[in-house]
């Protein structure tokens, strides 16, 4: 017998049904003929706690930091246990074993951990999917390849998952401990991850606090032109006051021109006029999905993720959402158009972007080089009855639907003029653009980012009617939301100066993966650290102080970014991972010299932010080691 072991139930009945032969069930398993296909849940399998290794690590002390295991140990999740068992049973009246995790790091670990930690030592194959279409499923099939080849892969995610475990427990312990020294009676978690997540917040909300708005002046005229009227604005030069942005940071000779302007005729000095296309928006990742979802419908990340979890298993209306990639297989576009009509047909708005798609359009989202472990989301064709959802069910799904839409229909075509004229020496500059083919856009939105201008020819002449002087000020930047925290997470490299680093975070899809984000910013809000002020998210005083006293490295991103690099190593060149593990014990050393109580208390009486849930006055010493809610803390998420 043949078992396929597939990181999910999904894709195990996609594997099942491209088999030759109808499937029938067996405990945790499909049997179709000589092969069962059985499934994962996830990681069934998790990093041991502290107290696996020595019972005395059950209890928190500094001295025992930090905790560095010399064998590792994976034991079952709770809720994995029965199907682990399954897998287990299986493998005893199996002769070959077939890997059939998603095509990358995690899931590359996700199954092997599994085969070894039950003791297989037969051969083991590799499958690898990324379209759970039929035709697509049955190639990949026929070509399976040697697991040995991936080794390199298991290993880079394995040191990845110890790494994260190593980080996570001892600064996390270490933190809690002094926390209790300082006042603080809970647990202060920290995670490679979680915490430069947190400090992106914290350093918006410092700008915010610490913004000094600059007042500026800006003077417009309106203008009449031979066709028209149009509205155009002083560009100051020197001598006058400016910022380096070109704003004129004093009223008075704004007040001085404007005082002279009206009826002063004028010329259109310089006119520049450009066509440009823009194609449609590909079709969502779930992070673009979550970005767009909270703007236009104010749906949280983890309300998003949640909603399509439903819409693809409860309902079956989407592909796999958990997944990175905008782009589609090339082999979906043939059948794009049956399951975009099944999709659209009882649905008024959807029926009406679906009469002006032209499907003998092809754009640039089906390209399988750009497909990775799961292509973008879209409609799987089944009927969809938008009336028996809830209502934020079906704006998502309408969202999804739209995206794979918009493939169908031109690209937006615009013409954008820039004119400047002269008025009594002066520059003065306007700008229009015009909608010569709308395209796509009126499915994204009926609104024109600027008007057109009226017809003009270089040369002719103007005459100033009205004049203005605006005082106006610098604003601060808009704090935090889940749609722009999600999308800082995902550009990072933003965020980082150093142009090595910068490049590796661009490579590797910033912070966190599509299935954590949500996740990520729901642990920093239930942990205390972050609060919604409608929209907003905001550092509490917990999570700012918390900031405060770690060192600077760890609210940070470029940890992340130098991880990648070493993990990148052991892929691509082979690298050991023991060097890497390594050096991370030693800047542990650092990072566990760093923690001060004295430092903690000071940032936890003085740190700016709202008043944090989680933020208790100690109530006296406990019996034991463990401060309360250690569990939270003993097995740290990966992040």
């Amino acid at each position: 017998m043949r078992l396929i072991i597939a990181e999910k139930p999904s894709l195990a009945r996609a594997i099942a049904e491209a088999l030759p032969g109808a499937a029938r069930r067996d405990d945790g398993a499909l049997v179709v003929g000589e092969t069962t296909v059985t499934w994962c849940l996830g990681h069934l399998l998790e990093q041991a706690p502290p107290d696996a290794y020595d019972a005395a690590l059950k209890q928190w002390r500094l001295d025992h930091l930090p905790i560095l295991p010399s064998r590792w140990k994976l034991m079952p999740r709770p809720k994995a246990r029965g199907q682990l068992a399954a897998i287990r049973r299986l493998l005893k009246s199996t002769c070959e074993v077939v890997h059939a995790g998603d095509p990358d790091r995690e899931g590359q670990l996700l199954v092997q951990e599994v085969i070894e930690y039950l003791g297989w030592k037969g051969p083991v194959s590799r499958l690898l999917i990324s379209d759970l279409t039929r035709p697509a499923v049955q190639r990949a099939l026929a070509r399976l390849e040697d697991n040995r080849r991936f080794e390199p892969l298991y290993r880079a995610a394995q040191c990845r998952a110890r790494a994260d475990w190593l980080y996570g427990i001892n600064l996390t312990r270490a933190w809690t401990l002094i926390g209790r020294q300082a006042g603080h009676d809970g647990v202060l978690s920290v995670g490679r991850v979680q915490t430069p997540v947190l400090g992106l917040v914290v350093r918006r909300d410092a700008e915010i606090r610490d913004f000094n708005p600059i007042p500026f002046f800006v003077l417009w005229a309106d203008l009449a032109v031979p066709q028209g009227q149009l509205r155009a604005w002083w560009v100051p030069g020197e001598p006058h006051p400016l910022d380096d942005q070109g704003r004129l940071l004093a009223r008075e000779p704004a007040t001085a021109l404007a005082e002279r302007l009206p009826g002063a005729e004028g010329r259109l000095t310089a006119l520049e006029s450009q066509d440009k296309r823009q194609a449609a928006p590909l079709p969502y990742s779930l992070s673009a999905l979550q970005v767009d979802a909270a703007r236009r419908h104010g749906l949280s990340a983890k309300a998003t993720l949640d909603i399509c979890q439903r819409l693809y298993e409860r309902h079956q209306l989407i592909t796999y959402p958990r997944s990175d990639c905008r782009f589609l297989p090339e082999e979906h576009f043939t059948a794009a158009r049956a399951s975009l009509e099944s999709a659209c047909r009882v649905d008024d708005t959807l029926g009406q972007w679906l009469a002006g798609a032209d499907f003998t359009r092809r754009s640039r989202a089906w390209d399988d080089r750009k497909v990775g472990a799961h292509h973008a989301l879209a409609p799987t064709g089944k009927p969809a009855d938008l009336s028996r959802l809830e209502k934020a069910e079906a704006d998502v799904f309408r969202l999804i639907t739209r995206n794979v839409l918009a493939q169908f229909y031109p690209a937006l075509s615009t013409r954008e003029v820039k004119a400047e004229f002269r008025l009594l020496g002066e520059p003065f500059r306007a700008r229009g653009q015009e909608i010569l083919d709308p395209g796509w856009k009126p499915l994204f939105t009926t609104r024109d980012e600027a008007p057109p201008l009226p017809p003009l020819t270089e040369g002719e002449s103007c005459r100033v009617q009205e004049v203005g002087v605006e005082d106006r000020e610098t604003r601060p930047p808009e704090p935090f939301t889940d749609a722009s925290l999600i999308k800082a997470m995902m550009n990072i490299a933003r965020y980082v100066e150093d142009p090595t680093v910068r490049r590796t975070l661009r490579e590797h899809d910033g912070l966190g993966t599509e299935a954590t984000r949500a996740g990520i910013i729901e642990t920093l809000v239930e942990r205390g650290y972050l609060v919604r002020q409608a929209k907003a998210l905001r550092a509490t005083r917990l999570g700012s102080a918390l900031i405060a006293s770690l060192p600077e490295a760890v609210g940070r991103p470029e940890r992340t970014a130098l991880w990648e690099q070493r993990l990148g190593g052991i892929v691509e060149q082979g690298d050991a991972p023991a060097p890497f593990l390594a050096a991370l014990t030693e800047d542990l050393h650092g990072l566990l010299a760093a923690a001060d109580a004295g430092r903690l208390r000071e940032a936890l009486n003085n740190a700016p932010g709202e008043q944090s849930p989680a933020a208790r006055p100690t109530r006296g010493k406990r019996r034991g080691g463990s401060p309360r809610r250690a569990g939270a803390a003993r097995r740290p998420r990966s992040s």
